[in-house]
């Protein structure tokens, strides 16, 4: 549902009312997606270590700055601008002049702020994920590439009513699109990267770093939840009607009950497994319940997306473990919760999208095509950026800098200075 109409014309007198409503509404959710980055922010500052605390503050305000002003010079005509079928769209700077215009039934500026806030999400999952031992500039200079080219094409390829949105996929507001974008990116980061110093011994056994403030990141899910509504709600672009207001209603009702369900199994999974419950795993199994509902949070009913978000929840339960197990260092558990439930809530939609013109196999078909295909892209671009950042100006701080902590080597202040470092 995210297509827009580039260059339409100005509301009819009679449409006013729903020009301002629709408008309205993506202002206010462009509010609370964007706020979505202080939850991210809490989030990974609670669940990091102490002294990288500061760090990882800067990297999510800076990540969050940086994707907006690329994807207005460079992102926003790729994504949307004469896309037509094909694979990508202009190359060139968003001219200031549609800002004060309309865009058919909504104000430009409306629509383009709406579409912005959103880039950074993709960019937080990487900032979580390779936290504690990235250098700072050239972490940057890798979310400068996601959000001007990379999460753009892929954008286009549906939203901008190119090649995957001719071939019946679907992704309403990013299962695939957005999480799975920033999960793919964060997976090749890790690789590459490597995993923190200790965490994995030599006997086989994984050291656990427990983050320096789990009410922080608590706060943080909740925030983020708070914002998915925006999220979702805002993506169906219209508020004008009964029709789109009783739509964004159900949206709402659908992603709420998603990520409660992806809470309880995850903390059912986990007492059963651990013998006691997980409080990070119940916070990244509320974001995979949301991750696992965003490609499609409209068409099913309550109680299919309690089975969508419950089964979210499962999934991150069991593929933390998996990670570890493969060696790949995921400092929040973003893998597990943007890119594995993004890709099940993706394919998921075969089932709750499905309807009379559209049967479950050609769907499937479709979702198929569209995972497999923005993952490849992702996978092969990303890998290459990331290889020539680590040859050139390299990507990893000196185990010393690791050891102290990047509060301190990269900025020379502590969040916590009043307490004494762990770890």
């Amino acid at each position: 549902m995210f297509e827009i109409m580039m260059g339409a014309a100005a509301p009819a007198a009679g449409a006013v009312q729903p020009y301002v409503d629709n408008t309205m509404l993506l202002l206010v959710s462009a509010m609370v997606v964007m706020f979505m980055a202080a939850g991210f922010c809490c989030l990974e500052g609670g669940l990091v270590r102490q002294k990288n605390v500061a760090a990882i503050c800067l990297k999510n305000i800076s990540l969050f700055s940086l994707a907006c002003i690329a994807y207005y010079l460079v992102g926003y005509r790729l994504m949307y601008d004469g896309v037509d079928g094909g694979f990508i769209g202009t190359l060139g700077v968003w001219s200031p002049g549609p800002m004060d215009e309309a865009n058919g039934d909504m104000a430009a500026s409306a629509d383009w702020i709406f579409q912005t806030v959103f880039v950074a999400t993709a960019a937080s999952v990487v900032s979580g994920t390779l936290a504690e031992r990235i250098k700072l500039w050239p972490f940057l200079f890798f979310v400068l590439i996601l959000t001007a080219i990379i999460y753009p094409i892929t954008g286009a390829w549906k939203w901008g009513e190119g090649w995957l949105a001719v071939r019946g996929f679907q992704d309403f507001a990013g299962s695939t699109l957005v999480h799975s974008v920033g999960g793919w990116s964060a997976l090749t980061g890790a690789i590459i990267l490597g995993p923190r110093l200790g965490k994995y011994l030599d006997d086989g056994r994984v050291r656990p770093f427990p983050g320096s403030n789990l009410p922080f990141a608590t706060l943080g899910v909740f925030i983020l939840w708070l914002g998915w509504f925006g999220f979702n709600g805002g993506s169906q672009l219209a508020a004008g009607t009964i029709s789109d207001a009783n739509a964004v209603a159900k949206i709402f009702a659908n992603t709420n009950i998603a990520a409660c369900a992806g809470v309880l199994t995850a903390m059912a999974i986990s007492q059963l497994h651990y013998g006691k419950v997980d409080l990070t795993l119940a916070l990244n199994g509320a974001i995979g319940g949301l991750v696992s509902i965003t490609a499609e949070p409209l068409a099913p009913a309550l109680w299919q997306s309690m089975i969508v978000g419950g089964v979210g929840g499962v999934l991150v339960v069991y593929a933390v473990p998996l990670l570890d197990r493969l060696k790949i260092d995921d400092v929040v558990g973003a893998i597990p919760a943007h890119l594995v439930c993004g890709i099940w809530g993706t394919l998921v939609v075969a089932w709750t999208g499905m309807s009379a013109e559209t049967g479950f196999f050609t769907l499937l078909g479709s979702q198929l095509l569209g995972v497999v295909s923005i993952g490849a892209f992702v996978v092969a671009s990303t890998l290459g950026v990331w290889f020539a950042i680590d040859r050139t100006v390299g990507l990893r701080v000196s185990a010393e800098d690791e050891q102290t902590g990047l509060d301190q080597t990269e900025l020379g202040i502590e969040a916590y200075p009043d307490f004494l470092a762990r770890g």
